[in-house]
């Protein structure tokens, strides 16, 4: 399975997201630390969802770190990550 298949399974069994946009951003930084030929290394994540209701953006992070912790000692080399709550995300736009 594909890293970002396997992100996306593991972040929705998770977090039930109304809202998992997931980008493969690796070419973005072929030859900086980590790449490797073929991507799979950079990722930027954007997830909303009613799990983080009521958590620090810090706390937010650590679960979603926590969630892909596999991920993040194998394959992954760099996550930007925002996570929101469906609430933030409609006031920003993003829902």
């Amino acid at each position: 399975m594909a890293t970002i298949d396997r992100l996306r399974q593991r972040l929705t069994a998770a977090f039930a997201p109304s809202r998992l946009d997931i980008y493969d951003e690796s070419h973005r930084h072929a030859g900086h630390a980590g790449s490797r030929p073929g991507g799979g290394t950079h990722f930027q994540v954007t997830i909303v969802a009613a799990a983080f209701a009521g958590q620090s953006r810090v706390a937010r992070q650590r679960a979603v770190y926590d969630v892909l912790a596999e991920e993040l000692a194998t394959d992954i080399h760099a996550l930007s990550l925002t996570a929101l709550t469906p609430v933030e995300a409609a006031s920003q736009g993003r829902g």
